[in-house]
């Protein structure tokens, strides 16, 4: 069947292909459009590189629909760039292998180039109607960058300025419909204003990068604003682990933040992805915000109240980011408050 659009190289019942041969592949609109229309068709979007190449952060987290994946050619064989499954083409897809029992050789191949750690950020913000959206993006990029968000966008690269009237205006041009969004954070070595590392904001010196993705959705009496920021961190530079709570505490009493789960991985500092195993992430904690209520707090995961203090949101600790400990903790948590009240 013919490609319908530019960035489809082949076109089946069951997927759009698009081929790509670059360093690195970004989420730019052409993929959008493709994105889109395999989301309204029941399509999975696949996209086959070399190994050689590496995904960008956006398009990383968009690839999780349903026979989606990110296809690496290599040696004559393939694999998924994201899990080391070795792929097969089966007329009408890629699809896993279903003999395979390791990994593809590719993925377990170390990388040349110096690893850091990435920190993820996935959280909810809720918002009464007319309410300006965007500033929990501003204070967390701040606090870990020590500068403001850099651009936006509805595709990459994130060509609109940071400006919250301009993407507010956007949202309510699409509303009811939601609205997805990439934001970037500067990429700049850290001045003499931004702090010496003590506050979160990088040491003089050093560099942070900040890229994530925003789904602003209509929901019951406001709007819900879910994200999910990546902070790039390099060997020399390492996550502020101890003091997130307290970061944390300071968004939580300025937005009315529904949740907030934190986590840490071993990563690329340009928070691209290259297609091979660079380590499990681990979880750090998580904030639960006094609208969502948690009732008595669980005895096996510690808990201690964060934000404003006369509705304070509530912080667990889990773990240092590093011990897969933290993902027991995790569940437990999880557990109590998901338990009916």
């Amino acid at each position: 069947m013919n490609a319908p659009h530019p960035a489809v190289d082949v076109l089946t019942p069951k997927a759009m292909v698009v081929l790509r041969d670059r360093p690195v592949v970004a989420f730019n609109q052409w993929l959008a459009d493709a994105l889109r229309v395999c989301g309204e068709s029941g399509r999975g979007l696949q996209i086959v590189t070399p190994v050689t190449s590496r995904l960008s952060l956006p398009l990383k987290l968009v690839l999780t629909g349903p026979g989606s994946l990110w296809v690496i050619s290599d040696g004559g064989g393939y694999y998924d760039g994201l899990t080391g499954r070795p792929l097969r083409w089966d007329g009408a897809a890629f699809s896993p292998v279903p003999e395979a029992r390791d990994y593809a050789p590719g993925y377990t191949t170390r990388s040349s180039e110096p690893i850091g750690a990435q920190l993820t950020l996935t959280f909810r913000v809720r918002h009464g109607a007319g309410e300006l959206l965007g500033g929990a993006v501003g204070h967390l990029c701040h606090s870990f960058t020590g500068h403001p968000p850099l651009g936006w966008g509805t595709a990459e690269p994130a060509a609109n300025l940071w400006n919250l009237d301009e993407m507010n205006g956007l949202f309510r041009q699409r509303s009811p419909r939601a609205t997805w969004l990439a934001v970037i954070g500067p990429a700049a070595e850290a001045g003499p204003g931004a702090g010496m590392g003590d506050n979160g904001a990088p040491p003089v010196g050093q560099r942070r990068t900040m890229v994530g993705t925003l789904l602003l959705s209509s929901s019951q009496g406001g709007v819900e604003e879910a994200g999910t920021l990546v902070f790039g961190f390099s060997a020399a530079d390492p996550p502020p682990v101890s003091t997130l709570s307290t970061l944390v505490g300071s968004v939580a009493a300025e937005h009315r933040l529904a949740s907030l789960f934190a986590q840490l991985s071993p990563g690329r500092a340009d928070l691209t992805t290259e297609p091979r195993w660079m380590g499990a992430p681990a979880p750090i904690g998580m904030a639960v915000g006094a609208e969502t209520g948690v009732g008595s707090v669980p005895s096996d995961v510690p808990g201690r109240p964060i934000g404003d203090p006369r509705s304070p949101a509530m912080w667990f600790d889990l773990g240092d980011g590093r011990s897969a400990e933290g993902w027991r903790r995790y569940e437990q948590l999880m557990r109590h408050l998901r338990a009916p009240a």
